[in-house]
Formats: structure tokens, sequence, C-alpha cells
């Protein structure tokens, strides 16, 4: 039987890390949170936030705005919390309504309190190897191949996903761990090709069940990004009873989830460690 890569303990152990750097701060680190409308995965999301910020000593401000908010009453929003010192970072949780440009929305965040690692600023600063706030979930699936001591280096990851979000910064994640990089995406023709030559398979798309176990190498790794909400169920992208009989493979949920929440709880408390420095 191969290993279910559970997020549940890599995620705790880096919230122990988080919890003792925040009680080492002169004060009590904070988190805005901005949540618009009432899209129900993402009050649960933020929910989940809060509780987890609050056992690591972190405290978070939620500002709840109606679906209808306009643009400008949203960038206004943004713009007091760049300024508000008693803030170290804070995040606007996606998606956002259609009528709201969420690029403009993002770069209208100031880099040093972006501790979602969204901004073009923090992602050139990762593309090029500099400190940076990193994106929370790419970062995360990275702890958790480290935690189960899952080589990278010259192994060949596959990753199924481009977005800006996950796919594009995991690939330049691995590349600076000296893996071996294929992005594959909507477009890419005889995907299990690629699916089978991978060692680490790292499936971000959002389409239930997409990976069969037929497209997955024996012994290789499977990190499962997509989450997916049907009916009161949550499904990823790969055939998690399937494919666990013949490579490692995380679940959802219990995945990557929980260290997508913890990676970001820890990018609050860099925030409020380089704010310490200056």
């Amino acid at each position: 039987m191969y290993r279910v890569l559970s997020g549940k303990e890599p995620a705790e152990a880096v919230l122990m890390n988080v919890k003792r750097r925040a009680g080492e701060i002169n004060w009590t680190p904070t988190l805005g949170i901005v949540l618009v409308g009432e899209d129900k995965a993402s009050e649960i999301y933020v929910e989940n936030k809060i509780k987890k910020a609050a056992a690591c000593g972190i405290k978070t401000n939620l500002h709840k705005l109606p679906a209808t908010v306009s643009e400008k009453e949203l960038l206004a929003l943004i713009e007091r919390l760049n300024e508000d010192r008693n803030v170290d970072g804070f995040i606007v949780q996606s998606p956002l309504p259609n009528h709201i440009d969420e690029t403009k929305v993002m770069e209208s965040i100031n880099p040093e309190k972006d501790v979602d690692g969204w901004t073009s600023v923090n992602l050139g600063r990762m593309f090029i190897g500099m400190n940076s706030f990193l994106p929370a979930t790419p970062a995360g699936v990275v702890r958790m191949l480290e935690y189960y001591n899952i080589p990278i280096e010259g192994r060949h990851a596959v990753i199924v996903g481009r977005s800006n979000v996950v796919g594009k910064p995991l690939a330049i994640l691995l590349l600076s761990k000296n893996a071996t990089v294929t992005i594959c995406h909507s477009k890419t023709k005889n995907l299990s090709e690629y699916t089978r030559s991978s060692d680490i398979l790292i499936a971000a798309v959002g389409l239930p069940g997409l990976i069969k176990a037929d497209m997955v190498k024996k012994g290789a790794v499977v990190i499962d990004v997509g989450i997916t909400r049907i009916g009161e169920k949550i499904r990823g992208d790969v055939e998690f009873e399937e494919v666990i009989k013949k490579a490692d493979c995380s679940p959802v949920p219990g995945g990557v989830g929980p260290m997508t929440v913890a990676m970001l709880l820890n990018n609050v408390v860099l925030a409020a460690e380089r704010k310490a420095k200056k």
C-alpha cells in the first residue's frame, strides 16, 4: 500500500513554528481579510483561516463587503489597509464579483503586505530568487514534499494546470529545487503521455477525477490541488481511491488545503518580522 500524503501533520509542524515566532514579536501580528459577497466556499475558507490564526496568536480583522460593492469602494478599503500600521498583512479572498477587475485589485496591494504572494512584485521577486512572500498553495506543496522526504532534485515533475495562483509559481519553486518541470494544460495533446512519465505529478485544474490510475506511473508521487464542490461533497482532480493503489497520493479534502492556510499564516508572521527589523 502506498502512502496517503495527509496535509494535517506537515501543516501542524508549520503552525507550531508560526506560533513560536508570533510570540517573539513585540505586538500581536495582525492579518486583514477582505471578503466580498456571500460565496459559501469562501466563507468556509475564511472561517478556517480565522480559527487557525487565533490558535497561533495572530489577530484577524475581517472586512465583509456586499457583492454589489463598487470597485472604487473596494480599492479605497485596500488603500486604508495599505496605510494601517496595525495591519501586518492582508488578503482579498477570491473569487471576486464579475464587475470587479481582480488583477487591478491585487496590484493595488502593497507588496510588503501581500501575504498571499499574488502581486506582480512578489511573483517577480520569486521568479529571480529574491526574498518574497511565496504564494501559499505552491509553497505548501513544496513544504509537503519536503516533510515526507520526497526527493525533488533531478526528478521529473509534471504540473497539470497553468494558473497564476498555482501552476506557474509552483513550476518556478520546483525549478529552484532542481526538478525538471513540465507544465500541461487544456491545450496539451496526449496528456497521459506526460503524466505517466512523471516522478511527481501535481494536478491543479479543478476538473474532478481528471487523473485516472492508468495516467500515473507506479511508485510516483501525486499531489492533488484541485478542489471542486459538488453539492455537499468536495472532490479533487485525482481519482484517489484508484491512484493510491499505485502511488503516494494526497487526499481531497485534507491534503493541500491545510498547507495553504499554514503557509499563509507563515507569511503573516514573516511580514511582522520584516516590519520589526525596520
